[in-house]
């Protein structure tokens, strides 16, 4: 097992190296005198555990634990203090034990023994496949709340008991666990209100989140603090968060395996809260649509490329339902039909696209898209 130790005293880190090189169990990678040190070192180099103290300037422990598990939420944290009445919180970051100084050598073995069995146990390894392959909640087109990746369980799906409790949710949700402050909130979500009216609402809408969360996610809680609320999911995932992670690996691989992100294009069942006319996600929205569209859009390219023009021409007409104003996915479409020999279908798809920009839009499809038709369009006349 490999670990690094963060601690801003040098003398700490040289104390718990001799420690735990004394019980042989973990390989000391790198010691740090700064949370940000200890983290450029993740970014570059996998470690199992994280030691951290968390009385440290600049960032403490507790704010660097929440950057550890964005890059890496398998990553185990033990928090070292001299105050204990940081367990809780310790915990409510997933730490997975605490230390207080002076470290012994007796409580730092039952440490590492727990890390051990942790380790060692396949419903413990294989967390993070299960959290990537079953999202807790589905945020594409709609708001979901799964079971084990499946429709929530019983007859009738889970309901907000109001649309606003349902909006706070997902507010905190889309700040992916991040303190929302109250102004905040009352500012996004009922900013028509009187002060005094709109805090009541969402006082309200509080309770109705945790009554919720109690009935059916028992695993997340609704955290306040200093005016200031946030999500604590316990490591579940939503099928955004899965989405994003599996296309920027992807797109860092250089866009290899295909079906893997067939998989993750799957997820996209429509717009992000779609349904739900929420200002505060329209950005986002934009975001992840246009990284659907690269992607898919990438993988209609490389069928091209690659002679599967057939498999090409269906994903790319699927595509032209969501982006039926695209251009690009209308020259993709006219290459594809020129490969095929299908130069009727390239025309009636041109003329097609021709109309619905001027009917609906009123403007003509962009230069290169009407010069890519004309050329094609040359190749049919007669020598």
């Amino acid at each position: 097992m490999k670990a690094i130790l963060i601690d801003d005293e040098r003398s700490a880190l040289t104390y718990l190296e001799r420690l735990l090189e004394a019980d042989g169990r973990l390989t000391v990678m790198g010691k740090y005198t700064s949370a940000q040190a200890g983290l450029d070192h993740l970014a570059v180099e996998r470690a199992d555990i994280v030691f951290i103290d968390i009385g440290m300037p600049e960032m403490n422990g507790l704010e660097a634990a929440e950057w550890i598990q964005q890059l890496d939420s398998h990553i185990h944290i033990v928090f070292v203090t001299a105050y204990s009445e940081y367990a809780i919180e310790a915990f409510e970051l997933q730490a997975l034990d605490y230390l207080l100084k002076p470290v012994h050598a007796r409580r730092l073995s039952k440490t590492l023994d727990r890390i051990a069995a942790t380790l060692a146990d396949p419903r413990s390894s294989s967390l993070g496949v299960a959290a990537e392959q079953s999202p807790k909640v589905r945020c594409f087109q709609k708001l979901e709340i799964l079971e084990d990746g499946q429709e929530a369980v019983g007859a009738k799906p889970f309901k907000w008991r109001t649309l606003k409790s349902q909006e706070l949710f997902s507010f905190l949700l889309h700040h992916e666990g991040e303190w929302v402050s109250k102004e905040q909130l009352l500012d996004a979500l009922w900013p028509e209100y009187h002060l005094d009216k709109a805090v009541v609402h969402l006082h309200t809408s509080i309770y109705q989140i945790r009554k919720a969360l109690k009935e059916r996610m028992q695993d997340t809680k609704l955290e306040y603090n200093l005016d200031r609320y946030r999500l604590n999911r316990n490591g579940w995932i939503t099928d955004v968060e899965l989405f994003e992670r599996g296309i920027s690996e992807w797109a860092a691989s250089g866009s290899g395996g295909t079906p893997r992100i067939e998989s993750l294009l799957a997820l996209y069942r429509g717009n992000y809260l779609e349904e739900y006319d929420y200002p505060w996600a329209y950005a986002k929205r934009e975001k992840l649509r246009s990284m659907y569209l690269a992607c898919a859009s990438e993988l209609a390219r490389d069928e091209l490329r690659s002679g599967r023009t057939r498999q090409s021409v269906q994903r790319l007409l699927s595509l032209q339902q969501r982006e039926p104003y695209s251009d690009d996915i209308c020259g993709l479409l006219l290459t594809a039909y020129a490969q095929l020999g299908d130069y009727t279908a390239a025309q009636k798809h041109y003329e097609s696209f021709v109309r619905i920009l001027e009917d609906e839009l009123g403007i003509e499809p962009q230069q290169v898209t009407h010069q890519l038709y004309v050329q094609l369009k040359t190749q049919t006349l007669p020598a």
